[in-house]
């Protein structure tokens, strides 16, 4: 190899991902565990010999090593970067780079206090006692909880691979393949576990979805919810009762700072077993090749919701059967992310609104139309992106409606792979849309939707010239 690869924590996933010890892994590639341990560690890097040994029993190519996280920390490290309190702080790519490959431990415990600062900052500002609170619990408050858990699974490239493989191996035991899956479930909680399901009206703004009584073992579903939603909430059931041991091993190797992080996650993970169960990796992947990913059509065949598609479409990232890579977001009107999940090096903003060129925004103008765009981020990668919005709606006239917007997305390399590329000139840069990670981070010159400055930048102000942004860009600070 050209230069020296240091991948410890992907190797560490890898092992982990197949459940065994450093010992049976080291066996397995012919090294000391003493040298697997270094390797993990990133004090030794890897050598051509460990790399074919893990290729050949592992299906892992170097493109997969080399590649997996750096891209998420550098965007991660540049953000974080990007913050006043860095300001007389100018590193180069290669040397963050070198920070991400050679140190990941230190730059995830960087990226950790940064988020932990700012946090602190924000609840200074809204008058959080966050000292008390911290005192009270006895609990790091420093992270918020569902940050956490996001992160959690960003680093793991949104694919759990001992759930996704134990849910596809019960489907096919059960023959929960394909068809409607909601008989399916029901009976399998009745006589695998000795639950009873019972559907039940609620009152028009009663939120609840499902309730379990262990000790009487039912379990009641608000009958309001549309068999997709009803289904995917016995999987989930299914997940907590079947194969709750798996899930806690996933938390605990989470190593969360709060006991709230752990529960959110342990929820997560039930729902990753749940997305895995209706929708079997092998089978699903063979479907939305045939169907170039069209999500109105994969809706219809798995009897499931476009939120569920697009959803598992960003987690069909298993070694030596990888689907295309996406992200998924769900977005409400005031554009808060409240679902993102992603197999891409696309840029989230992790603080503040992303960008308002990003078609995900206009979903909510043209309910029911599929919106898709050739979008170019500012590292200069191109994706396909693919919007419309989606409402959830509630029992009865005075219901709450719930309405988002969600979105998926993948490299424009893939494109042709999709339905949504068909008619558009791919190669043409003239359809191409410049978005960017957010405002604060962006350092496009001329955008006419900018809503503040780079945090970074100097601003030039001209009182005689007034154009769209009131301000033009300078140097950085």
């Amino acid at each position: 190899m050209a230069e020296k690869l240091f991948v410890g924590p992907k190797v560490r996933t890898l092992r982990e991902s197949f459940g065994l010890t450093q010992m049976s892994f080291a066996e397995r590639i012919g090294i000391s565990t003493s040298y697997l341990n270094q390797i993990e560690n990133n004090q030794r890097p890897l050598t051509t010999t460990v790399l074919l040994a893990l290729t050949q029993n592992f299906n892992l190519s170097l493109a997969e090593l080399a590649s997996a996280d750096t891209n998420r920390v550098l965007a991660d490290l540049k953000e974080a970067l990007a913050d006043p309190l860095f300001r007389d702080t100018n590193p180069g790519l290669q040397e963050l780079k070198m920070a991400a490959s050679n140190s990941p431990w230190l730059t995830q415990a960087f990226l950790n206090l940064h988020t932990a600062h700012r946090r602190v900052n924000e609840r200074l500002m809204v008058l959080d006692d966050a000292l008390s609170s911290q005192k009270n619990t006895g609990e790091d408050r420093s992270l918020l909880p569902y940050e956490e858990v996001r992160d959690y699974f960003h680093y793991h490239d949104n694919y759990i691979d001992q759930l996704d493989r134990a849910a596809e191996d019960l489907a096919i035991r059960n023959n929960m393949l394909e068809g409607n899956r909601l008989p399916h479930f029901q009976t399998y909680l009745e006589q695998r576990h000795n639950v009873r399901v019972r559907y039940q009206d609620h009152a028009a703004n009663d939120q609840t979805m499902r309730q379990f009584d262990s000790e009487n073992r039912v379990l009641s579903l608000n009958s309001a919810q549309d068999d997709p939603s009803l289904t995917f909430l016995l999987a989930h059931q299914i997940a907590l009762l079947e194969y709750s041991d798996l899930i806690e091993e996933h938390v605990a190797q989470g190593n969360f700072q709060s006991s709230a992080a752990e529960a959110i996650c342990r929820i997560g993970l039930a729902n990753y077993f749940a997305g895995a169960l209706c929708f079997p990796y092998r089978r699903f992947l063979e479907v939305s090749q045939e169907m170039r990913h069209d999500l109105r059509r994969m809706s219809h065949y798995f009897g499931a919701s476009l939120e569920q598609i697009g959803h598992r479409l960003s987690s069909m990232q298993r070694s030596g059967a990888r689907g295309i890579p996406f992200y998924f977001l769900r977005v409400d009107r005031a554009g808060n992310v409240n679902k993102r999940h992603s197999a891409t090096r696309f840029q989230f903003a992790r603080f503040g609104g992303h960008c308002p060129l990003w078609n995900v925004h206009e979903a909510f103008e043209e309910p029911g139309r599929f919106l898709v765009q050739i979008a170019e981020m500012p590292d200069g990668v191109r994706y396909l992106c693919i919007a419309t919005s989606i409402a959830k709606f509630g029992a009865g006239y005075h219901a709450p409606v719930r309405r988002y917007a969600i979105g998926i997305g993948c490299e424009l390399s893939f494109a042709e792979d999709l339905v949504y590329s068909d008619g558009l000139n791919l190669k043409s840069a003239s359809s191409v849309e410049k978005i960017g990670v957010s405002c604060r981070i962006c350092e496009r010159e001329n955008c006419h939707q900018r809503a503040m400055p780079p945090i970074d930048r100097t601003l030039i102000v001209d009182p005689d010239v007034r154009e769209f942004v009131p301000f033009k860009l300078g140097g950085n600070h």
